[in-house]
């Protein structure tokens, strides 16, 4: 089933600092720069796949700003809404691991652009005509009492209209600093949603559960949050095994209809970049879900995520056929001529 509606993401956008070929922060004479953020990721590469794609979020008026609402104009986001703010953008610096040594991260977020977002100038009645799908991950929520209240105001009105929402909780204990209770708010915010990305750990985490993680928690993790959250109608989930920093093994499962899908594990022994894979998965599985069925939305997601782990930067920059491709099992890698 196609679709000419289009999908809204919404969520801060972070300036991402890394020193290049594996170095050390301590070692580096030069950083690669890249703009990103879980939300504005998802909302990339399904621009990139094709799909009409508006993101909302505050920037930084100023250089930087005008940088980051450039680099989501390359990859064909819609940023017509975006606000301007004087705050500085957000950073983090980023050391990339290799093998048995992980990799590292530092934020640098505190009342930047995003937490200052003016949630009452925002016409979400208006930004979600003609559209199919809202996504959110639960950092946005976490950053200030400011981007709540525009995240809830935003699921209001696109529950009104009968969007799909998709919620990937994405809880952070350590970005909840402002006086909300995480848990208790995703809780809230997830029950205005339809679609759960996330597994038997986040259920846990919202709902103060203590389900294990095989296939039998899982199942049970999924009725128990349907239950909870009648919303939600659909579960999918990611799992991850790692053998290295650039080792890496995924695969993906779900609870749809009363019935448990998985998909085949995907190994990929020579990881590029982590930073994002999660966020490809999301719009994998989006882009699945507005031309697939459940089973091959699900393929397609982890197939996307695999790939993601070759792509230097933030976003996922491979196409339909290439996904295509390895969810059919061509994962040799040869020479295309």
């Amino acid at each position: 089933m196609g679709t000419t509606q289009k999908i809204v993401t919404f969520g801060e956008v972070l300036l991402r600092l890394s020193p290049a070929e594996n170095r050390k922060l301590s070692q580096a004479k030069s950083l690669d720069f890249f703009f990103g953020g879980t939300e504005m990721n998802v909302g990339a590469s399904l621009a990139v796949l094709g799909e009409d794609v508006a993101h909302i979020t505050a920037v930084s008026d100023d250089i930087v700003g005008d940088a980051a609402l450039a680099s989501m104009r390359q990859y064909g986001l819609d940023v017509s809404a975006v606000q301007k703010v004087a705050h500085p953008i957000g950073q983090y610096l980023l050391e990339v691991g290799s093998g048995m040594r992980s990799s590292q991260i530092a934020y640098n977020r505190l009342n930047g652009s995003f937490a200052n977002i003016q949630p009452e100038t925002i016409n979400w009645d208006q930004t979600f005509e003609d559209a199919a799908f809202f996504h959110w991950t639960g950092i946005t929520p976490a950053i200030s009492e400011a981007a709540y209240q525009a995240l809830k105001a935003a699921l209001i009105s696109a529950n009104a209209k009968g969007l799909q929402i998709t919620a990937d909780p994405a809880y952070r204990s350590n970005l909840w600093q402002y006086g909300r209770n995480g848990q208790e708010v995703l809780k809230e915010l997830v029950g205005l949603s339809t679609i759960f990305i996330g597994g038997v750990n986040e259920i846990n985490e919202i709902l103060g559960t203590s389900f294990e993680l095989n296939q039998e928690g899982f199942i049970a993790a999924s009725k128990k949050l349907m239950t909870e959250c009648p919303n939600i109608k659909q579960v999918f989930d990611k799992i991850r095994t790692g053998l290295s920093a650039s080792w890496q093994k995924i695969y993906g499962r779900a609870w749809v209809d009363q019935t448990y899908i998985e998909t085949n594990e995907l190994e990929i022994t020579q990881v590029v970049d982590r930073i994002g894979t999660g966020d490809a998965y999301a719009a994998g599985l989006i882009y699945g879900l507005l031309h697939y069925d459940a089973e091959k939305a699900l393929n397609f997601a982890n197939a996307a995520c695999a790939l993601k782990h070759t792509i230097l930067g933030d976003v996922n920059l491979v196409s339909v056929a290439e996904i295509t491709e390895v969810m059919q099992g061509n994962t040799g890698g040869r020479i295309k001529r």
